[in-house]
């Protein structure tokens, strides 16, 4: 019979892996990633798949695709035991790692994407009429377009830095997004 505390433990555990799926989800990534990343963190030993596609209620298959996944985005990491033949993962720990990471390979680049079409988008709206009921219409939407691209160049900067580990300040970005001028 396992001990009350252990099954405590274990229902913590499984409410834990809940938890980081929502908010893995959240941020754009698949529920089960977060659940089996959070249980490998939890866990003092490498686990094998079997043992997290029983503890999630999950299949093999899946539990196998979202172990791939989450090697590819440097979450978890193939280990091995001696003595066993199949392979045992273990999560990445550093969670500043993580975020670094995500940051980079992922909202720095939309970042840079948006920027560019922006950028795009600047050089292709005409000039307009110098005089005339659209002359103004012309006017507002280039300061509008270039607000936009301020607060991108920023938003890049910031996330760069914060990729890179460094402080940021986000003043600038709070002035540029803010009342209208």
């Amino acid at each position: 019979m396992t001990p009350p505390s252990a099954d405590a433990a274990h229902r913590t555990e499984l409410a834990v892996a809940d938890v980081i799926g929502r908010l893995i989800e959240f941020w754009g990534f698949k529920r089960p990633m977060g659940r089996i990343w959070a249980l490998l963190y939890l866990s003092p030993s490498p686990l094998g798949a079997a043992e997290l596609a029983l503890e999630l209620k999950m299949s093999p298959g899946a539990v196998s695709l979202t172990l791939g996944e989450l090697a590819r985005w440097g979450v978890v990491k193939k280990t091995w035991r001696p003595g066993e033949r199949r392979d045992f993962y273990e999560a990445e720990t550093s969670i500043w790692k993580l975020v670094q990471r995500v940051l980079r390979e992922r909202e720095l680049v939309l970042v840079r994407e948006v920027r560019e079409a922006l950028d795009s988008a600047a050089r292709a709206l005409p000039t307009g009429p110098k005089s005339g009921p659209e002359s103004g219409s012309f006017e507002f939407k280039r300061q509008r377009l270039d607000k936009l691209r301020e607060l991108a160049r920023i938003g890049e900067r910031l996330l760069s830095g914060l990729a890179a580990g460094e402080a940021v300040d986000p003043s600038e970005i709070r002035e540029v997004a803010g009342a209208e001028r």
